[in-house]
């Protein structure tokens, strides 16, 4: 399993596989108008058959070496463009690791010609998002937006190219929000554990260090060292453009010139070789807040740039497929996940196996396990048919990279700029390529014992948290106005216009007989189906007294087969067809078009005659009740039920949780009862989005669901509506973590289906529009309090919450906390200025079109709608809503329904000076 770098690029993604644990996070000349070559998979239902719709791409490389790729995918009215530079943390001058993350921050600043208040600005009308992420070898800047803001994106990277800023008082003012970014991965367990593992694995080499920088490097590093990084490898020559979206590639590369074509190239040094040293074998412990115990052996590996890279993948997902020996040790009952993770990190790489255990047990015995099963791998090799199951996997993964407008850019990022190929073919190509004696051999020399760091992670208590009734609320504050931001003449001419988005073509949408709400979307921009299905579900309502904790568990039983096919035969099933298939009260399937019937069969069998045997609901039993006692001595579930108890009155059907001793008693006859009475027909909702027609799609649907019936009434899912909360103030220790995790909250007195919800949500946009909005400018930019600061309003059905949070050192959290009650209370003292409520509507109403962009999104979009209770057409109702909003009326809303002397207060982390 390969782990892709994110945003932040410095983690290991440790994934877990129970309902109970949460994900864990450790990034010549002449133009050639080309199609696609359509990439072909071998199998055994459709043979040399195409599984990429053809593309129109336009390729071209600038007369100053900048190379371009244009990709046309008319999915939505959205564009995406990533820039690329090809420097990372490696080329960092030594001593300062963090150079490269310190600039990449430092371009959002302002350039010559575009100061940062004016990006800031742009960057919110433009209702998209935009970013940055830094690697050791790459570092880039991405946005996504409506398509004809395009020539907009691509002026604000050519001036980023042509001319940063860099001044010393934004590095002074950045630097205090980088060094919060620092405090933050540092307060991660597994960023500590990666940290050292890289230094062990790469010793004396450039990738001994990540990207991300320490902060006696940031505190040593001056805005002189930046700008002679910057004028060293920014360049045109040295930076990749992936334009994708419903565009004209014509049109754009023409834009592309306009603005690029004169930036000088430049001499770019070439990188220094490197040698790897020996590794011998170590462990390592490290004490985390987590809710279960782990242990990691991790072993060097290839990089994405190696010949290998391909073979390693492969066998990472061989070692970690489900099939596999390694995740056989959770239907044992032998471990709560095992999983293995591959991190390719351009010349090299590394590859993690996981496996999590109940807190208290000794580590050994399942430290033995998984090292048996991998020199059993080493020594005997894989399952050929493994090996072909993945690369049948892997390549028609890039099939769906069409399936969203940014995957599509991404997907040829990562070819050009990260594994130094032409195109994604390259990729398929050398996936299709990988033999079972190549992936043996590779083990072989990889899994070598004597080279392996071993790691034992242990959840260590921190104690129980503290409260109190809070600090009596907000302080008065006057709201001091600014000074309007005047956008140079190529941006208010695209900008100034304001207009609610044209709606969104309307899905084809029918309940069939037995009450199953069937909404299916047509789309043919690859030749694939995706199915997503919610049953409207509400534990905390059906659970019958002594029986909470059976909803995880019902659904945790689903991948154990059916009554037709056992665990294994299942997964051979979906194998050979190379989808992805999961059931439960969420389900889904992605597969390739030819083989959608077969794989609705497959969901339907699992969905509808899950085997739901003795043996392994008492080994799912057993691991939810050593997960919760687990769980429920972690920082993270005091932080989260404190958050709860404070929006929530004592009795709260929300606040029912299960007892590990009561779950141990649950019996199979109370799953079962569960199932029969929860699963239900006219309760679920199913999403068809792809190469099918709406007649199809209910054939099928028709076909494997038509015979599901509903057994009783139909339930009430809709909670109770709740009082006013009130202030309180929870402070809950955690050992492991240099930086606060802070929360204010509060239940608000509306639900989403009261109009005056949007004119809230219009003012949020105020608040937390990104670098434009004020707790950004305030938190941030103005002062360095915080690395990350968010403000969202929650909607239900029946009731509403709201939430500021963000992450501070000790001795800034009340100082970042009276700046947002600053803020917030300025919302309604006085009506936000003209300019302000402009940026907030352009912002949400170009925003819009973007949930459109990925067929993920399209089909989370309607699920949503519809567990809300909402028409499908409500984002263009909402858009309605937001254009003829005024200043008075989002000031009365939140004068009606905030309450900033209500907002309780939720720290996680170090002890903070009293305010």
């Amino acid at each position: 399993m390969k782990f892709t770098l994110g945003p932040t690029a410095f983690g290991l993604a440790l994934l877990a596989s129970t309902p109970l644990m949460s994900a864990i996070s450790f990034p010549p000349h002449a133009m050639a108008q080309q199609t696609a070559t359509s990439l072909t998979v071998k199998n055994s239902s459709h043979p040399d058959s195409s599984i990429i719709a053809k593309q129109d791409i336009l390729r071209k490389t600038l007369n100053n070496g900048l190379r371009v790729v244009i990709i046309k995918d008319s999915l939505a009215p959205v564009v995406t463009a990533q820039i690329s530079y090809l420097v990372g943390s490696n080329q960092a001058p030594k001593g300062f690791p963090g150079t490269a993350h310190a600039l990449e921050h430092m371009m959002f600043r302002g350039s010559q010609g575009l100061d940062k208040d004016q990006l800031a600005v742009i960057g919110a009308q433009l209702g998209g998002s935009y970013n940055a992420f830094t690697t050791e070898n790459v570092t880039q800047y991405y946005y996504t937006a409506p398509a004809e803001d395009l020539n907009v994106i691509l002026k604000i990277e050519a001036l980023r190219m042509g001319g940063l800023s860099l001044n010393a008082a934004d590095w002074d003012k950045e630097r205090g929000a980088i060094e919060q970014e620092v405090s933050r991965d540092l307060s991660n367990p597994i960023y500590k554990y990666v940290s050292e593992l890289q230094k062990l694995m790469f010793d004396g080499t450039p990738y001994e260090h990540d990207a991300l920088g320490t902060r006696p490097s940031f505190d040593k590093t001056t805005v002189s060292l930046l700008r002679k990084f910057y004028e060293t490898y920014y360049a045109p020559n040295n930076a990749i453009l992936v334009i994708t979206g419903d565009i004209d590639p014509n049109k754009a590369v023409e834009q592309v010139e306009k603005d690029f074509g004169s930036i000088p190239k430049k001499t770019i040094p070439e990188l220094e070789s490197f040698t790897l040293k020996p590794i011998k074998a170590k462990t390592l412990t490290y004490p985390t807040d987590f809710p279960t115990s782990l242990v990691t052996i991790a072993w060097r590996m290839p990089g994405e740039k190696s010949k290998n890279f391909a073979v390693a993948d492969i066998l990472s997902d061989v070692i970690s497929s489900q099939r596999g020996a390694l995740y056989g040790l959770v239907p044992q009952g032998k471990a709560l996940m095992a999983d293995f993770e591959y991190v390719p990190k351009g010349e090299v790489g590394f590859g993690v196996a996981i496996a999590a255990f109940p807190k208290g047990q000794d580590y050994k015995p399942i430290l033995n396990e998984v090292n048996q099963i991998l020199q059993t791998i080493r020594e005997k090799g894989v399952s050929p048919e493994l090996v072909e199951a993945a690369k049948r996997k892997e390549i028609a993964q890039l099939a769906f990279s069409a399936n969203s407008i940014t995957g599509l850019a991404s997907s040829w990022s990562t070819a050009l700029a990260f594994q130094g190929l032409n195109d994604p073919n390259e990729m398929a190509a050398a996936y299709q390529a990988v033999t079972p004696e190549q992936v043996n051999a590779l083990a072989k020399e990889i899994l070598n014992p004597d080279e392996a760091i071993t790691a034992i992670l242990t959840p260590e208590d921190s104690g129980k948290p503290i409260s109190n009734k809070g600090y009596g609320g907000a302080e008065s504050f006057a709201s001091v106005p600014e000074k309007p931001v005047q956008l140079p003449d190529w941006a208010q001419q695209a900008l100034n216009k304001l207009n609610i988005p044209k709606e969104a073509p309307k899905p084809s949408e029918m309940v069939l007989s037995n009450g199953i709400r069937l909404i299916v979307q047509p789309l043919n921009v690859s030749n694939t189906i995706s199915v997503f299905g919610q049953i409207r579900q509400n534990p905390s309502l059906q659970e019958g007294k002594g029986k909470e904790g059976i909803a995880g568990i019902t659904n945790d039983m689903f991948k154990y087969g059916t009554k037709t096919l056992d665990r294994l035969a299942f997964r051979k099933a979906v194998d050979d067809i190379a989808a992805d298939i999961s059931a439960g009260s969420d389900f889904s399937l992605a597969v390739l078009t030819p083989d959608f019937d077969r794989a609705m069969q497959l969901l339907a069998d699992n969905e509808l005659n899950p085997a739901f045997e003795q043996k392994f609901f008492d080994i799912v039993k057993q691991q939810a009740a050593q997960s919760l006692i687990g769980l429920y001595q972690s920082p993270g579930y005091h932080f989260n039920r404190a958050i709860a108890k404070a929006i929530n009155p004592p009795n709260d059907p929300s606040l029912r949780q299960p007892d590990p001793a009561l779950v141990k008693k649950l019996t199979l006859q109370d799953l079962n009862d569960f199932y029969k009475k929860s699963f239900r027909p006219d309760l679920t909702t199913i999403v068809i989005a792809g190469n099918i027609t709406p007649e199809q799609a209910k054939a099928s649907v028709e076909k494997y669901f038509g015979n599901w019936e509903n057994i009783g009434p139909k339930p009430n899912l809709d909670m109770p509506t709740r009082p006013d909360s009130k202030s309180s103030f929870v402070h809950v220790p955690d050992k492991t973590a240099v930086q606060n995790s802070v929360a204010l909250v509060e239940s608000i007195n509306l639900d989403v289906h009261h109009p005056d919800h949007y004119l809230l949500n219009l003012g949020n946009e105020v608040l937390s529009g990104g670098f434009a909005g004020r707790f950004y400018k305030d938190l941030r930019v103005k002062t360095g309090y915080v690395y990350n600061v968010n403000s969202d309003f929650g909607w239900s059905r029946t009731r509403g919450s709201y939430s500021i949070t963000f992450g501070a050192d000790p001795d800034k959290v009340s100082l970042a906390r009276k700046a947002a009650l600053k803020d917030l209370t300025a919302m309604q003292t006085s009506p936000v200025t003209d300019n302000e409520l402009q940026l907030a509507k352009a912002s949400l109403l170009r925003s819009i079109p973007l949930q459109q962009a990925s067929v993920d999104g399209i089909a989370g979009q309607y699920l949503t709608y519809t567990d809300l209770g909402l028409p499908l057409n409500s984002a263009h109702i909402a858009a309605k809503n937001y254009y003829k909003a005024s200043a008075a009326e989002v000031q009365k809303a939140f004068q009606t329904y905030v309450r900033p002397k209500d907002l309780a207060e939720i720290i996680k982390g170090p002890a903070t000076p009293t305010p």
